[in-house]
């Protein structure tokens, strides 16, 4: 290894300390970037989004119009499925491809992705996709960690720390919701709680969050005003609510999983040609149920506002949901975090609405309902109940609710575990890495990389010497962290829950190394 290279895997050994230093202040770095283009992409989707309801008004005083509208969206279908086709990363969230590059399994070029994310993303959602800002926003922050990584050349470990800053980013930036970013980057993207990791990720989040509140201002993405609390002795409807929303969640995950097969199955259709199906779509959904169009953030704050029969509650939640299936299919860069959330409201306001109508239910707790099963479905599908109850608090800005949230999303969880539901994140990867198949090999047998793993109580290595593990082949432990301490291992060294285990490898064998050692450090149980 050169000794001009300041950023080289000796360095980051030995100077541990002053790693976890400068990461804090590139976080702060990647973060603002980050929020810049996070917020580019929110005000295009914003303007984007009144211009469709323009383009509507203009369709109904002048059908004759209708024609070309249809040719423009056709044109948008073609240009971005081309687009797709050739960059398969901007595809869909994001979310699953920035864990597979963590992991080692993809490659992500990241100019690429934020020229081909923020354009297509732009185009589909701003013509009426149901899907949403929030995947695309972790991505493209992701992008930005990756690129500031490249052009400062950095080493892998470094640059995974600053991918994970990024996402927490870009989900900070998209929501306001700085708390719910760092929650997500160490419970969904990272999948571990290194202190090293919360120290960057929170960093950059709240430097991201910090440039979104410049432009937007301090309110929270979602304003409901005068909630009230709902009563302890309430909390069994709450359970219940919780019990239905795992099982529509698990409804969420196979048919999404289902709809991409369809797509797949038609061979009939060039893929380029899948986004323009939705599209049309859109066209007549523009003029029957314009409500389900978009991500839903207007959907989420009309429920509060109107008071909608149950009949047309249940329509929009039906329509709503396989609107959003389609889009999401046909691999239009775009995600569900949105369109997830508002498919939540939907269904907690209907249960609200039979509480009131069937259980001479206080109608006041209707607003409560459309909170708690957001949270709700969003830990269903996705599996991340504590960033769902900090997100759904953030964007509210009460905290008042946290238990309630907390005890919705904890019952969600548990159904949604009992019947077997892959989350959703994982579930795409496992997709994606299947298409590409599993012998792809990401780096050379040259470069370095430091792994970290944390260390699980119950896990297979809790309680070993290191010497009785049967460590793989190009895999060295360098150091095992434990709290504060950086211990030297030795073949005697006893590995305890709780430690992070530093691990060098060829850049070639990090896919393989990651695979063995994740199922060595996790729980049994899990």
């Amino acid at each position: 290894m050169g000794e001009n290279n300041k950023h080289n895997t000796y360095n980051s050994l030995f100077h541990w300390h002053s790693f976890r230093l400068k990461l804090v202040f590139e976080g702060i770095g990647v973060g603002m970037i980050a929020g810049l283009i996070v917020v580019l992409y929110r005000f295009l989707l914003e303007k984007s989004g009144v211009l469709l309801t323009e383009v509507y008004h203009a369709l109904a005083a002048k059908p004759s119009l209708i024609p070309v509208w249809i040719g423009v969206l056709i044109i948008i279908g073609y240009t971005v499925g081309l687009w797709v086709k050739h960059e398969p990363m901007i595809s869909g969230s994001g979310i699953p491809q920035i864990e597979g590059v963590l992991l080692r399994k993809l490659d992500m070029t990241w100019w690429k992705v934020i020229i081909g994310k923020l354009v297509g993303g732009v185009l589909c959602i701003g013509a009426g996709l149901s899907m949403g800002r929030e995947g695309p926003s972790v991505q493209l922050g992701a992008a930005v960690g990756q690129g500031f990584s490249k052009v400062f050349k950095r080493i892998k470990i470094e640059e995974k720390y600053l991918i994970t800053c990024g996402a927490s980013a870009g989900l900070a930036a998209a929501f306001n919701a700085p708390i719910a970013g760092v929650m997500f980057a160490l419970e969904e993207v990272h999948k571990n709680f290194s202190p090293l990791v919360l120290l960057s990720a929170l960093s950059a989040a709240l430097s991201a969050d910090f440039v979104s509140r410049e432009f937007f201002g301090l309110k929270p993405v979602f304003e409901f005003k005068g909630l009230t609390i709902l009563p302890l002795q309430d909390y069994l409807y709450i359970i219940l609510l919780g019990v239905i929303l795992g099982v529509l969640g698990v409804v969420f995950n196979k048919t999404l999983l289902k709809t991409q097969n369809l797509y797949a199955k038609q061979k009939w259709l060039p893929k380029e040609f899948w986004i323009i199906f939705p599209l049309l779509i859109s066209v007549i959904l523009g003029f029957v149920l314009p409500q389900v169009l978009g991500g839903g953030n207007d959907l989420i704050v009309s429920l509060v506002s109107a008071n909608f029969p149950l009949a047309f509650l249940l329509v929009l939640l039906f329509i709503k949901f396989l609107f959003t299936m389609t889009c999401y299919g046909s691999g239009a860069p775009g995600g569900i975090f949105l369109p997830l959330l508002a498919i939540g409201a939907l269904i907690g306001n209907a249960y609200g609405v039979v509480l009131v109508h069937f259980f001479h239910f206080d109608s006041v707790y209707i607003s409560n309902f459309i909170i708690l099963a957001m949270a709700g479905y969003f830990t269903a599908i996705v599996r991340a109940p504590i960033t769902g109850t900090i997100l759904i608090t953030e964007m509210t800005g009460s905290f008042d609710h946290l238990l309630s949230l907390a005890v919705v999303s904890i019952a969600a969880y548990i159904v949604a575990d009992l019947l077997g539901s892959k989350p959703i994140y994982e579930a795409l990867l496992d997709k994606l890495l299947h298409k590409q198949g599993q012998d792809v090999v990401i780096g050379n047998e040259k470069d370095k990389s430091i792994l970290e793993f944390a260390v699980c109580m119950g896990s297979f290595l809790e309680g070993k010497q290191i010497k009785a593990i049967e460590w793989p082949l190009h895999c060295l432990l360098v150091a095992v962290k434990r709290g504060e301490r950086e211990i030297i291992p030795t073949g005697d060294t006893v590995i305890y829950p709780g430690d992070y285990l530093i691990v060098l490898t060829n850049e070639d064998r990090v896919g393989k190394i990651n695979d063995f050692l994740l199922k060595m450090t996790e729980s049994c149980e899990s």
